[in-house]
């Protein structure tokens, strides 16, 4: 198996790991330990990030490297080439070489290499592209789905596209909140987010309402010993799946006629885009979402700009 067959997950990244010589597969133990322990790093983050490295070392091990300093520039090189060259897109190369800048001074800093071969690593530039949101009458229909429904799992559902809409959280954030974290007299949630940065992120009336009928209504039928401080519960009475979040989103967004296919981050999306749409300014929708950038913002105003010239286009008759 070719390593770009590797990296675009046609093998296990395990069975990869497995096959690696013992002091590039220790490398690769003692790596994954210090994103979940010292840098903090989401899940996600550690499974790609460590998925990027070991494609990297099963392409050295293949060119003979047997440990840690045979990292070097010209392989780490080497190794985007071939991906490059079969096609991998520029927005996953760049995060691979991001990846691999990280993975190059972890070594350096901790001895296993005599210089940090990735210093001078570039990423590909990304070609940026503008996510899709709903407008705003679609998205009153994703909440207005189903409104007569009083089952408890309705009930919950409605909540999660509610709480989503409103807040702009990501997904992780949403399924993690307690009861506790709801401060229902101020309308704000308490989120921890990415590197565990805490915010305070306000929510509206309609939210609220959907908050008491979960908390009056539904969530005492599905309580029960797994339930804990948990503010949303699955099925089970267990906190929620984030697989199951992402369920109900795509279900509730399917059912509004020519709506763009959005999960849970395109709802996110959806509410920074309405919010500046709304007159709200970039640094304001910056804390909101928990982005350490302005810059990772700022694609938000290019939504709407864009979106405003579509409209200019259909409706000004000499555009």
């Amino acid at each position: 198996m070719s390593t770009a067959q590797a990296s675009e997950g046609r093998v296990d990244i395990a069975s990869l790991r497995a096959g690696l010589p013992p002091e590039l597969a220790a490398a690769a133990d003692e790596f994954e330990r210090y994103l979940r322990l010292e840098r903090n790093r989401s899940e996600h983050t550690v499974r790609a990030y460590l998925g990027d490295v070991v494609g990297y070392l099963d392409h050295l091990a293949r060119l003979g490297g047997r440990r840690p300093r045979d990292v070097e520039l010209a392989n780490l090189r080497g190794w985007l080439a071939v991906l490059r060259s079969r096609g991998v897109a520029r927005t996953t190369l760049a995060r691979r070489s991001a990846a691999l800048r990280t993975f190059s001074a972890w070594l350096h800093a901790q001895g296993l290499a005599p210089h940090d071969a990735g210093q001078l690593l570039a990423s590909p530039k990304a070609h940026r592209t503008l996510p899709h949101v709903l407008r705003v009458d679609e998205a009153a229909a994703v909440m207005e789905f189903d409104a007569a429904d009083d089952r408890p799992i309705a009930i919950r559902d409605r909540l999660i596209v509610e709480l989503l809409y409103a807040s702009g959280l990501r997904v992780g954030e949403l399924v993690g909140l307690d009861i506790d974290d709801v401060d229902r007299h101020r309308r704000v949630v308490r989120v921890l987010g990415k590197g565990s940065k805490e915010r305070s992120v306000p929510y509206g009336a309609a939210a609220d309402r959907a908050l008491e009928d979960w908390l009056r209504n539904a969530r005492p039928a599905l309580v029960g010993e797994r339930s804990g401080a948990a503010l949303l519960l699955g099925v089970r009475g267990g906190r929620i799946d984030p697989r199951t979040v992402r369920a109900v989103v795509h279900t509730r967004v399917g059912a509004v006629p020519d709506a763009a296919q959005i999960g849970p981050h395109g709802l996110r999306h959806t509410a920074a885009t309405h919010l500046l749409e709304g007159g709200a300014d970039l640094r304001t929708v910056q804390e909101l979402l928990g982005h350490a950038s302005l810059a990772t913002t700022q694609i938000y105003t290019h939504v709407s700009v864009e979106r405003l010239r579509q409209t200019f286009t259909k409706a000004h008759p000499r555009a």
